[in-house]
Formats: C-alpha cells, structure tokens, sequence
C-alpha cells in the first residue's frame, strides 16, 4: 500500500512557515509546491490541485405553527470567490501509472487571485475561507487528500475623501417614571473621522447635559456588527470589540470630552461588498439613565488595513495628475561657471534671448519663473563675500602718491 511507503504528504506556500497560515492580497499570485516523500517506489495514478475561495452562511430558525406543531426553518447560501484547478501529475495517455522512485518529490504550482476578493472571516453563521487541496490517486487504493488554508486581506485605504470626513451626531432623551418628567439628558459626540486601522487611538470629543433629578453615567463602545443574508433573509450578531466608562455626571451637571482616546485592538477589517456578509463598525455613546432606558449615538467606522498617509497621499495624488519634462536641466554643468562679461549679456540680443527662462510649452505650464530664477543661482559663481580686510593688498616698493601735489 501507498499508505505504508508515503513518509510525508503536504502543501507548502512560498514565503510562509509550515503551520503559520499564509496571507494574500487580490490580484497577487500565489505560489508553492506539494511535497510528496515516499519510502520506497510507489505506483501513483494522478496527483490534482484545486484552490477554492467561498463565501458560506447558514443558520437554523425554530418556528411554531399553531399550539402544537412546530417546525425549524433552514437558511443556506455561498458565493464561489476562487475556483482553480491543476493537474500537477497527469496519467500517460496509453492508460499506465507513473512509478515514482523512493525519495522526495516535489511539485510546484502557482495560480492568479482575482482582483475583486473578500477578506477571511470566521464568523457566527457564516464564514470566508481560502484553500489548496491536492489529492494523491492510486489504482486500487483509496485517494490520499491533503489541505492547506491561507488568508486573504482586501485592502481597504482609508486616505479616502469618504473615510477622512468628521462623523458628528447628537441625541436627548426624556427620562420618565411613572409618568412623571424627570428632565432631560442629551449628548453630542464627535471623531475626527470614519476610517481607522486596529491599534489607532480614537479621539472622543463629547459634551453630556444631565438635566435630570439623577446621576447618569456615559459608556462608549466599538461595536462589531455581522450580518449574515440568505434567501432574501437576515440574520444578525452584534459583539462588543472594546468600551471604556466615563465618570458619573451629577443631576444638573455638564460633562465634556476634549478627545478622549479609545484604542483599537485587533480586529479584522470591515467587509462591504459580498453579498451574503457583511462586517460593520459603529462607536456607540451610550448614557445610562435610572429609572429608564438608556440614551444611545451611534457614528459610523470602517476598519481598513491602509494605514493614515496624511501627507503622502497628497504627494502621490499631484504627482500622478502632472508629469513635466525636465531634460533641459541635463545642460546645466556640474562645476559652477565664471559670469559671463558684461558686454556680453547687454549688447547681444541673442545672448539676451538666451537668458530667458523657458517657455511655457516646453514646461507644461507648471514650472514659472521662480523657479528658473532658482536654477540661476548656482549656474554663475558668486561674487566674493564683503570683508574689511583687502584681500589684494599694494605691494610695498610702489611709491606713495603725495596729497599735497
């Protein structure tokens, strides 16, 4: 049997440990080899790779019909990211196997991811996962399978026009027992804006009126929501990722926030644009109110993988939108010139003409006066600098010219 001669049977991507999962990006090419190690010469009918990337939710919902009967309403769907396939060892066309020696062999394969994938996430009722399979045949044997799991990051930049805008809100609440007006409570929250990335600090700036007859106390909260959508059917799981809890605002008191800073763990990023899940973020302000329920703000959050390039970005983006050809600079020499003679610059009009900073259509537009100005400074040598001492003394044996004479 194959079984008692195979020593070793796995997948290995390049660029990764054995039992570290591999991570990719959409679009990027995923490469490695399988690994097969025998004992002694064995038989082998074929060996196949398939790479696969779903999208799968499904849940359970009980419901009743009538005072007896009840019956469980099942909800399923997937959507097929990946689906690649090799052959890494075919059989021969005349019907015979292949007898591979005793010994280490290995196979390698690549494959393209396309460009529209969503991240890996492990989830309440569904899930995102990416794999590589191959499996081992042999006549008359069963066939051998191994699996190797690898992650998937989408990029998600939030140097974005969207993600960089302020999310600001404000809500009050009538508190109310036995039907008697105990006052008022509202607050007002701000971030500076919608899009983080897990280990940002988010600072809160939050004024909280407490105009009832009680003491409140304000929570706030990075709320994680999963949504799993099935037959035109949802199904939702809400977690806390992190809180902290202010101080409590005595009855007729004010409380204010000058950006109170809420730190982000690791958290996998949010997932927008699949059709059966969907991660979002929202920072909750909740204020606990005795007596009634509780006063909540909610602003949007997206949790991206491109960190905050505030400068960067600017600089790539007018980069990208000019492109200006500078070969005129190549004549400018390396050793720094004598001025040329006076006569030379005022009296020749060519010379005049040569002096004169480039025209507009050679430079695109962009590049103006000041800035051949600028070039003009280290193409002349510069005259010497002031000094009180005479740097050519006259020489001692010339006479002294008389005063009087």
């Amino acid at each position: 049997m194959i079984f008692d001669r195979l020593k070793r049977f796995l997948i290995l991507l390049e660029g990764t440990e054995r039992d570290v999962p591999a991570a990719f990006s959409p679009g990027q090419a995923v490469s490695g080899r399988v690994v097969l190690e025998l004992a002694a010469a064995a038989r082998v009918g074929a060996l196949r790779l398939r790479a696969v990337g779903a999208a799968r939710v499904h849940w359970t919902e009980s419901r009743s019909a009538g005072s007896s009967t009840a019956y469980t309403q099942s909800y399923s769907d997937q959507v097929e990211f990946l689906s690649h396939r090799d052959a890494l060892l075919a059989p021969p066309d005349n019907g015979e196997v292949t007898v591979l020696p005793a010994g280490r062999h290995e196979f390698p394969f690549t494959f393209q991811l396309p460009e529209t994938l969503a991240t890996s996430f492990e989830g309440k009722h569904g899930s995102v996962r990416y794999w590589v399979k191959a499996k081992l045949h042999r006549p008359w044997s069963a066939v051998k399978k191994v699996k190797k799991e690898f992650t998937v990051i989408e990029p998600i930049d939030i140097n974005t026009p969207a993600l960089l805008a302020p999310q600001a809100g404000a809500k009050e609440k009538l508190a109310r027992a036995w039907y008697c007006n105990r006052g008022q409570v509202s607050v007002t929250a701000k971030i500076d804006r919608k899009g983080y990335t897990p280990g940002e600090f988010i600072p809160i700036f939050a004024e909280i009126d407490n105009c009832t007859s009680r003491a409140v106390v304000p929570k706030v909260a990075i709320i994680q929501t999963q949504t799993f959508i099935a037959r035109g059917t949802k199904k939702q799981k809400k977690l806390v990722v992190t809180s902290i809890v202010g101080d409590s605002i005595a009855a007729g008191k004010r409380e204010v926030w000058h950006g109170r800073a809420l730190k982000i763990p690791p958290v996998a990023p949010s997932i927008l644009q699949c059709r059966i899940i969907q991660v979002e973020y929202s920072l909750k302000v909740c204020v606990d109110i005795p007596g009634t329920s509780k006063l909540l703000l909610e602003l949007p959050l997206v949790i991206g993988t491109i960190p905050l390039h505030p400068f960067g970005s600017r600089t790539s983006s007018v980069s990208s939108q000019y492109s200006v050809s500078l070969d005129w600079l190549s004549t400018i020499p390396e050793q720094p010139e004598a001025p040329p003679e006076y006569s030379s610059v005022v009296a020749s009009p060519e010379a005049e003409q040569s002096l004169a900073p480039p025209c507009r259509s050679e430079l695109g537009g962009i590049l103006e006066g000041p800035f051949f100005a600028y070039i003009q400074e280290f193409r002349f040598r510069p005259p010497p600098l002031y000094s009180e001492i005479d740097p050519n003394p006259p020489s001692g044996n010339i006479r002294p010219r008389c005063m009087t004479c």
